[in-house]
């Protein structure tokens, strides 16, 4: 069997499996180049790799949020995502929200000044996906309970529960639902 036909299928030039890829991801801004299993997930790149223990691993199963980060600007659960899928992709966790490191993006801010957490873990993952809600929000995404007077494309006002449907996806099992509402609509321009 020629090298070729091993290329094609799965094997490398000396016939050992091919299942690692280059991959290249700016993650809070800073480019890295890895050499990545095709089975290895965002999250325990992001934990393992890279040292960064903002985005937590609660289900693994994509349905509690504590793993949201954000790529190319969209909240995503990293728990699910491929990393190799992701080559040239920007990721930024919650670690990468304060862009300088000096000062707390202002949702953290709202976080901490609205006692948005208790036990703190699902808070990370609560932030990177308010961040996003909000930018969907302002370009005009609607919702399941935004109401029919928005126009398309037209920014959707934010009440209560807008906020609540649009971060449903992100759970806190100590219940600081009315706290983390609360230091979403702090931040709303």
């Amino acid at each position: 069997m020629g090298s070729s036909q091993h290329l094609q299928s799965g094997q490398g030039d000396k016939g050992e499996p091919r299942h690692r890829s280059d991959t290249t991801l700016r993650v809070n801004g800073k480019p890295h180049t890895l050499a990545l299993d095709h089975r290895r997930v965002l999250l325990d790149l992001l934990r393992e790799d890279l040292g960064l223990f903002g985005a937590k691993k609660g289900c693994d199963h994509g349905q509690c949020g504590a793993c949201t980060v954000l790529v190319d600007g969209r909240r995503l659960n990293s728990c699910l995502l491929l990393a190799v899928t992701l080559d040239g992709s920007e990721v930024t966790t919650v670690e990468g929200l304060t862009g300088d490191g000096e000062r707390p993006h202002p949702l953290q801010r709202a976080f901490l000044d609205r006692d948005a957490f208790q036990c703190g873990y699902c808070t990370p993952g609560q932030i990177c996906s308010a961040v996003s809600m909000l930018a969907e929000a302002a370009a005009g995404h609607p919702s399941r309970v935004t109401g029919p007077g928005v126009p398309s494309g037209r920014p959707v006002p934010l009440d209560r529960d807008e906020i609540r449907e649009r971060l449903s996806g992100n759970l806190c099992r100590c219940g600081a639902y009315p706290h983390i509402v609360d230091a979403v609509e702090d931040v709303i321009p």
